[in-house]
This record gives C-alpha cells, sequence and structure tokens, in this order.
C-alpha cells in the first residue's frame, strides 16, 4: 500500500510586491498600506452639509391689521362687536391665517389712534363707527362723547405713515372725502358715498378679509365685499367706494 502523501501546505501570497509564505487556513489578507491610504481620502471627503439657516426670504412678512372701533354717547348703537369678532373669526380659519396679525383698539380718542399706529406700525388700518360728511369721521373725547376728525388731520396724519401703510378703510357713513384726502398718501383706500346699514357693514367687511386671508390682492377683495353685500340682497353693494392712488 503506498504512502498517502497530504497535500502541500506552503502556499505563497503576493501582497504589494513582496512574498508571505507558509501561511496555514482560509480567510482574508489585508494590506494595512491600503487600508490607511482609504481611511485617510475618507477622512477628507466632504460631509454632506446641512442647513441649520434655512432661506426665509420667500416666507412673505406677516401684515398687522389694526381695527380702531368708536361709538361715542348719544350716536346710534353700532353692531361693531359683532364685525370685529366675524373679522376675526374670518383671518383665524383662512388658508394663510399666520400671514395676518389682528390688532384692536376700541372707544378711541385721538390719543388713543396716534399710539396705536406707533406701537402696532399696521400695513392695514380699519376703522368701523360713524363718519359726519365734510365733519369728518366721528372719535371719542375724553368723556365719551364724539369729536370729528376732519379729512385733513387724517390726511395729515397717514402721510407721516406712509411708508408702512397699505390701505385704510373706512366702514362708516359717508366717509368718502376722507378716503380721497387719504389718497393722496396711501395707494388704496375704502370709503363709503353715502349712509351704510350695520347687514351691509358687516357683509363688506368679513368678505373683505377672507379674501386677503386667501390670498386675493386689495382690489379683489373689495370686489368680492361689494358682492357679499348684493348677494345677501342688500341694495348697498355701490356704496363702498376703493380709492387708487395713482403711480
Amino acid at each position: 500500500m503506498s504512502q498517502f502523501d497530504p497535500p502541500s501546505t506552503s502556499n505563497t501570497f503576493n501582497i504589494s510586491g513582496s512574498s508571505i509564505k507558509n501561511l496555514v487556513g482560509s480567510g482574508s489578507i489585508y494590506d494595512n498600506n491600503a487600508i490607511a491610504e482609504a481611511n485617510n481620502q475618507n477622512s477628507q471627503a466632504p460631509f454632506p452639509q446641512t442647513n441649520s439657516n434655512p432661506d426665509l426670504s420667500t416666507t412673505p412678512p406677516v401684515k398687522t391689521v389694526l381695527l380702531l372701533a368708536a361709538n361715542p354717547i348719544g350716536t346710534d348703537q353700532l353692531r361693531l362687536d359683532e364685525e370685529v369678532r366675524e373679522i376675526d373669526a374670518g383671518l383665524q380659519r383662512a388658508k394663510q391665517h399666520n400671514q395676518f396679525l389682528l390688532k384692536q383698539r376700541w372707544a378711541v380718542r385721538t390719543r388713543d389712534v396716534l399710539r396705536a399706529m406707533l406701537d402696532f406700525k399696521p400695513q392695514i388700518v380699519h376703522f368701523s363707527g360713524h363718519g359726519g360728511g365734510e365733519a369728518g369721521l366721528i372719535l371719542e373725547n375724553e368723556t365719551g362723547g364724539a369729536k370729528p376728525v376732519s379729512a385733513a388731520a387724517l390726511a395729515g396724519l397717514f402721510e407721516l405713515f406712509a411708508d408702512q401703510v397699505e390701505c385704510v378703510i373706512l366702514n362708516a357713513c359717508y366717509s368718502e372725502s376722507q378716503a380721497e384726502a387719504i389718497n393722496h398718501y396711501i395707494p388704496y383706500v375704502i370709503g363709503m358715498n353715502k349712509a351704510i346699514g350695520d347687514r351691509a357693514a358687516i357683509e363688506f367687511a368679513v368678505s373683505f378679509y377672507d379674501a386677503l386671508g386667501s390670498g386675493e390682492s386689495i382690489e379683489f377683495a373689495y370686489k368680492l365685499g361689494c358682492s357679499a353685500i348684493r348677494l345677501a340682497g342688500i341694495e348697498e353693494y355701490l356704496t363702498p367706494v376703493l380709492k387708487k392712488k395713482s403711480a
């Protein structure tokens, strides 16, 4: 019987030009120099950068709506609270509700108007109350009585804030002359060319702000407000008048 000769266990592996002999078994052979070089390259590779400061330049700025209300003693009682409540509710549910901030001042005197303009720096100013035609808008005096403010005085006030105010709404009877005066300095002003009832005033205001809250323009919002009055079956849809400042 011939003797069994086991296979030779002498093997030669060539790694990077050198010979290694007499390695037995299976496994992996690693070139330490190659590994070090690969690690060095990986350490130099740039990591993906995350933007910790996202670009907010495309986010529209928040617009402040300043709502001024006055219903002096001795004048007809208006449903101003309902108007304000509906405006607020409409902006809260609007698609772009986070782009509007509603600020309110009630029983306003001239001093209150000045302070509110300084404090809030509004883009939209909305007055709800009484108008006195050529006598002006009716604010309150120190004792709660009526104090007319002339168109010239209002125009002078808004001239000072012409760089920030975009639109003024005078939701008051016979306020067209005041709207015309203010429009010398403010791009869009809405006034009433005759008496307007509570229902029509509320319908107009609610739909106007519903449109703005949906991203529509001031001109579209004005038209929607007039349409809302007409849809409600009220014959005052031509009473609101939009004044646009010429370029």
